[in-house]
């Protein structure tokens, strides 16, 4: 019978960190790379400037421990206005991605696989939700009720999420997504991942166990870890964490409290960054 003094609950951290467009999520990461971090970002937002100009900044020597594929649907325009370009890709290529991190002349097997001294970042949930609703969309064009597009691309991005939380995922993960708020049934604004539709924003947090949210109040950024009145953030060491971290080192902090750093401090792997 398994015994809770043999839980590996420190093994992996999955986190789902939240925060409001230019609050920080993307270049706050470097800091994990600078702590001996490998980054395997999926880049559904084509916004990783933030990332490499703070890790070229802090680490210079470790920009090729970031790993990436941008993937974006194509878009043009037409005398009915802005439609996708040929058939959407963007979510299939993500879920290819999350089986086997391969492309080009570059295969480096089972992303589930990676270890624990890598991290699988989803940047950003919110617009992987809009590739998934595109994808859904373009199988069944003709549907009476567009209830059926969300329905459908809401249960695309619920097993994405059920995927990376799973224990045969063995391999840290982040989550980022921007803010969805709305007013609760007790008259208070609280606040959700945004993804696809309304209903799925207060389902996610339920597949992470570590919730933290980016803040910027007044030009000063911060991540946050402690529940507020807004959000109601988590973690599995609430004794140890401190309510809040600085920006520049806070994932960092935030995962060192809850697991231990990776072991061996070694030259990364040189791999070439390329947008797919």
């Amino acid at each position: 019978m398994p015994k809770l003094s043999d839980h590996q609950s420190n093994e992996y951290t999955k986190v789902l960190l939240t925060g409001d467009s230019g609050s920080g999520k993307t270049g706050a990461k470097a800091s994990l790379v600078k702590a001996g971090y490998r980054l395997f970002v999926l880049d559904m937002d084509n916004g990783l400037d933030p990332l490499k100009t703070f890790v070229g900044h802090e680490c210079p020597d470790k920009l090729n421990a970031v790993e990436y594929r941008t993937l974006r649907d194509k878009r043009k325009t037409t005398a009915a206005g802005v439609v996708i370009d040929g058939r959407p890709t963007a979510w299939v290529n993500m879920m290819k991605m999350l089986d086997n991190w391969k492309y080009d002349d570059v295969d480096l097997g089972r992303t589930a696989d990676l270890g624990s001294d890598c991290i699988v970042v989803i940047d950003s949930l919110s617009f992987a939700s809009d590739a998934a609703f595109d994808w859904v969309q373009s199988l069944n064009p003709g549907a009476k009720d567009p209830r059926q597009w969300f329905y459908a691309a809401q249960q695309q991005v619920e097993s994405m999420l059920a995927l990376l939380s799973s224990d045969g995922f063995r391999t840290n993960v982040i989550v980022d997504s921007h803010v969805r708020y709305s007013l609760g049934d007790d008259g208070t604004n609280k606040g959700y991942p945004n993804a696809i539709g309304s209903a799925l924003g207060p389902t996610i947090p339920r597949y992470f166990n570590h919730w933290a949210q980016c803040t910027n109040k007044a030009g000063k950024r911060t991540i946050r870890t402690a529940a507020t009145n807004t959000f109601d953030l988590k973690n599995s060491k609430p004794f140890e964490m401190k309510d809040e971290y600085p920006i520049s080192t806070g994932l960092a902090d935030f995962f060192a409290v809850l697991r231990e750093p990776p072991k061996i401090a070694e030259k990364p792997k040189a791999i070439i960054m390329r947008r797919g």
